[in-house]
């Protein structure tokens, strides 16, 4: 169980986001934040990274992985596709 609530997790998530961001700008890619529930960290990929077939692998060993060593091994990593910010509850 993660000893922090989701409000407690918003500023260091964003600060994990931010220091992962560079990278994918590198190859034309961003990403955004957009909240955290249930320790899950919803983002959504941007720019390049839409439909690239390594954006499940820059989810899960770039961005999650920053995010367990950064802040909690039990953190994960949910892309939300475009269109589908409303409906968070349901992924």
């Amino acid at each position: 169980m993660i000893p922090f609530t989701d409000e407690e997790l918003m500023g260091p998530v964003e600060n994990v986001i931010d220091k992962v961001r560079p990278s994918l700008a590198l190859d034309g890619g961003d990403i955004a934040f957009l909240t955290v529930k249930n320790s899950k960290v919803y983002v959504q990929l941007k720019g390049a990274c839409i439909g690239c077939g390594s954006s499940g692998t820059t989810l899960k060993y770039g961005v999650e992985r920053q995010l367990k060593m950064d802040i909690h091994p039990e953190l994960t990593v949910i892309n939300v596709p475009i269109g589908m910010e409303n409906d968070i509850d349901n992924l």
